[in-house]
C-alpha cells in the first residue's frame, strides 16, 4: 500500500509480562456509571440505559508520566476508571458472551475540560472539546484477564499530591462490565483493539500545574501522572 503522506503510527499500550504491545483502535467511554458521581454532577442516578462518548485513539498516553496543562480550559478534572481492552468484538453481543471479548484490564484517567463540558451541556452541544482533546486518556499497562480473571469488586481510588480525592468500589457500578459491552455493541460493531472506559466514582476534581495524581485499582494496577508547570 502506498500513501500520499506518511501514515500515523498506531497508538498502543504496554502489556504486563509481554514484549508485544496492544494496538489501540478506538476509545469508548461510559458516562455517569457510579451513582454518587451522578449525584455530584447534579444528575439523577436512576438505572437508565448507559450513554457513551468517544476519544480518539491517539489521546492515549501509555503509562502516564508528565502531561502539559491543556489549552482553552481553566478547569481540568481527573476521573479514574477501569479500562477494558478487547481481543474480539462483534455486533449485538449477548451479555453472557461479553466477557469472552476482553483481553485485559487497565487503570485509566478520563481527563476532562470541565468548564467546556458544562458549557456544552448547557447549550445542548457535543462533548468532544471537553473529552477528546490531546493526551486526555492516560492508561496503565494492561494486565491480561487470563492472569487476573474479570474483576467485579475491588477498591478504585485516586490521590492528588498524597490527598485522597476519589474512592469507590468496582461493585458500585450502575451497569456491570458485561452489560456495558452488550449495550455498546448495539450501537457500534466492536473490534479487537477497542478500549472501553467504564465510568468514575465520586470525588472528581481539579488538577493544576505542579499536581501529581496517582490512580490505582485493586488487583489491576497503578497509574501516575503529573501536570507540567
Amino acid at each position: 500500500m502506498r500513501y500520499v503522506i506518511p501514515p500515523a503510527a498506531t497508538p498502543s499500550l504496554a502489556v504486563e509480562g509481554e514484549a508485544g504491545r496492544f494496538p489501540v483502535r478506538r476509545i469508548f467511554c461510559v458516562g455517569r456509571n457510579y451513582a454518587e458521581h451522578a449525584r455530584e454532577m447534579g444528575m439523577d442516578p436512576e438505572r437508565e440505559p448507559p450513554f457513551f462518548f468517544t476519544k480518539p485513539a491517539d489521546a492515549v498516553v501509555c503509562g502516564g508520566g508528565q502531561l502539559p496543562y491543556p489549552s482553552r480550559t481553566r478547569s481540568l478534572h481527573h476521573e479514574v476508571e477501569l479500562v477494558l481492552a478487547l481481543r474480539r468484538g462483534g455486533h449485538d453481543i449477548p451479555v453472557a458472551a461479553a466477557l469472552d471479548c476482553i483481553y485485559g484490564y487497565a487503570v485509566g484517567l478520563d481527563l476532562t475540560r470541565r468548564d467546556l463540558q458544562t458549557e456544552a451541556r448547557q447549550n445542548g452541544r457535543p462533548w468532544d472539546t471537553a473529552k477528546a482533546f490531546d493526551r486526555s486518556a492516560p492508561v496503565s499497562a494492561i494486565v491480561q484477564a487470563a492472569r487476573i480473571g474479570h474483576p467485579t469488586r475491588g477498591r478504585i481510588a485516586l490521590t492528588v499530591n498524597g490527598e485522597l480525592r476519589q474512592r469507590g468500589d468496582l461493585s458500585e457500578m450502575i451497569w456491570a462490565v458485561p452489560e456495558i459491552l452488550s449495550e455498546l455493541s448495539t450501537l457500534f460493531e466492536l473490534a479487537p483493539g477497542d478500549l472501553v472506559f467504564t465510568g468514575t466514582p465520586a470525588g472528581v476534581g481539579p488538577l493544576v500545574p505542579g499536581d501529581r495524581a496517582e490512580a490505582d485499582i485493586e488487583g489491576v494496577g497503578r497509574l501516575e501522572i503529573s501536570i507540567a508547570v
